[in-house]
């Protein structure tokens, strides 16, 4: 499934919305990113960081399904959108 980059990037800044909700995930991500509070706002409009939000997610299944759940849409959506997003691109080797 291939989604326009306007579609990925507003499922990301859904998954940025949802992190910053959880509060024990958030401090995880804020820990992994080395980013902080001003950064996310600053940041939010970027769709490379859009995209480290999404790879952060699918570090985890149960955070992945936690999302998709809360958010209503396909587990398999926060891949799709990640390959919309800078850097996204899968990697043909042959």
């Amino acid at each position: 499934m291939t989604l326009p980059r306007e579609t990925a990037e507003t499922l990301a800044l859904e998954a940025l919305a949802w992190l910053l909700s959880n509060d024990e995930l958030l401090p995880v991500f804020m820990g992994a990113t080395g980013a902080d509070v001003d950064d996310l706002r600053t940041s939010a409009g970027d769709p490379a960081f859009l995209g480290s939000v999404l790879d952060f997610l699918m570090m985890d299944d149960a955070w992945v399904v936690a999302f998709c759940d809360a958010a209503g849409v396909p587990y398999d959506r926060p891949m799709a959108a990640r390959a919309a997003l800078p850097g996204g691109e899968q990697v043909h080797w042959t």
